[in-house]
């Protein structure tokens, strides 16, 4: 059997009287229900600004990335434009370009 003491109780009591008292003013009640609703039910609750935040962060590599390709396009624009052999060469390979007196042959290898 669990016996009580009765400092126990009594400061057991008092605790329970000073949280009932708590819970019966408005302002903590008030202060309560606009907790509850910021965290949970409002259209930028926790849950939501942890989603957001993350997606910002992916958006933020993303960004990254293409800054570091649209760099490396950028070079390979440059060298293309002031070099006319190569800039024939890029055209002949990716587009397949050929001069008129020219035949063009594709080769596809099987994988």
């Amino acid at each position: 059997l669990f016996v009580w003491n009765v400092n126990e109780f009594l400061m057991n009591k008092k605790l329970f009287i000073k949280v009932l008292r708590l819970t019966k003013n408005f302002y903590f009640l008030a202060g309560i229900a606009f907790l509850l609703w910021m965290l949970f039910l409002d259209s930028n609750d926790f849950i939501t600004q942890f989603k957001l935040n993350s997606r910002l962060h992916e958006l933020e590599e993303q960004k990254e990335y293409y800054q570091e390709k649209i760099k490396g396009v950028e070079k390979d624009r440059k060298e293309l434009l002031g070099n006319d052999e190569l800039l024939e060469k890029f055209a002949r390979e990716k587009y397949l370009m050929k001069k008129k007196t020219e035949d063009l042959f594709v080769i596809v290898e099987d994988e």
